[in-house]
């Protein structure tokens, strides 16, 4: 359908990108992944490696994971670690020793919206009508409403205690054992990223960095905050700060090996990979030409419905192709793009 618009034309709207790294993102984002029961065997862990992190746990410390586990606690220590840029351990130790009740909690609720920050201010206060109105407008959020409650209700002193104690934990079982290893691979990304980082627009930057996903500028967002993360690979994890979108996003493959400037990029192998077909780029003429649905591709390529599916899987996976009900349209900036990603590689 055709758009009439009766409105003034705008610069369109855009949003900068920041990139931080950290061993304490890592050990967070670590504690996330490893109480997550729904996700945890799709992480790129192999079970050697999840053998090894249990093994090396206490039994007070899994009891530490299971209070995260029921409870949804990363949350609290994420949102802690968007205060300030913290040198180590200690001194967000230190922090959270230093957080009065009121601080600590008003930390914790995550943000909702600049709507609602009255109600949070109410909540705050032990307000039960402001809990309801908060857990009906979160509803369809798989924890969030649970959350709420527990942060408004839990004891100051407990939820102070498991912080550090969870951290401190994670951190020294799982973290320091592999501390130079996972610190080269999160600059590496870091600066792979840095050097990619002013060569596109910012939406086609983020969805680049985080291997597809697409966001859009929007008004309420100036800034856009990607935080490299390894343990919790392939997925990436999704959080809103006041006027900030976070996205925690999974390393790439050419950060991990010791030898990345050798190593690809995934996704640039994936679309050379899609590239290098005949019946591929005639698919991608003919969407070019116009969005078309799979029986007129099958029509028009005189092959069966499951052949030209299964190309379809294979320019969807490497991002060139999108699909949107029964239509299939092309991603010409991820073509347009590709000399560049190659010459990145080539050159670095």
């Amino acid at each position: 359908m055709e758009l009439f618009s009766t409105g003034i034309k705008r610069d369109r709207e855009k949003y900068i990108v920041e990139i931080k790294s950290s061993l304490l993102w890592e050990s967070a984002l670590g504690i996330a992944a490893i109480t997550n029961e729904s996700l945890i065997d799709t992480l790129d862990l192999s079970e050697e490696d999840k053998i090894s992190i249990t093994q090396s746990l206490s039994m007070e410390m899994k009891e530490q994971l299971e209070f995260v586990q029921k409870h949804n606690t990363w949350k609290t220590i994420l949102q802690i670690l968007h205060q300030k840029d913290f040198a180590d351990l200690i001194s967000f130790n230190k922090y959270v020793m230093s957080l009065s009740f009121m601080e600590l909690k008003s930390i914790a609720i995550p943000y909702l919206g600049k709507g609602q920050e009255e109600l949070k201010s109410d909540l705050l206060k032990g307000s039960e009508e402001a809990l309801k109105e908060l857990q009906d407008m979160t509803k369809e959020h798989p924890f969030l409403p649970s959350y709420l409650e527990f942060i408004s209700k839990v004891s100051f002193e407990e939820l102070k205690s498991h912080l550090i104690e969870v951290m401190t934990g994670w951190f020294k079982a799982v973290i320091e054992p592999n501390k130079e290893k996972l610190k080269s691979i999160l600059l590496r990304d870091k600066a792979l990223k840095e050097k990619m980082l002013n060569s596109l627009e910012p939406d086609q930057f983020v969805e680049w960095a985080t291997d597809g996903v697409k966001y859009p500028p929007e008004p309420s967002v100036h800034k856009v905050l990607l935080i490299p993360h390894f343990i919790y690979r392939p997925w990436n994890v999704e959080a809103d700060l006041e006027g900030v979108k976070v996205f925690y996003y999974a390393v790439a493959n050419e950060s991990i090996s010791g030898e990345s400037k050798f190593v690809p990029n995934k996704l640039l192998v994936q679309r050379f990979k899609a590239l290098g077909d005949e019946t591929r780029l005639k698919i991608l003429k003919l969407i070019k030409e116009k969005n078309v649905s799979l029986q007129e591709l099958t029509t028009k390529l005189d092959l069966g419905k499951t052949t030209v599916h299964h190309h379809l899987k294979i320019l969807k996976s490497a991002r060139l192709v999108s699909q949107k009900s029964n239509e299939y349209s092309i991603d010409i900036k991820a073509i347009e793009n590709l000399p560049m990603e190659l010459e990145i590689y080539l050159e670095k």
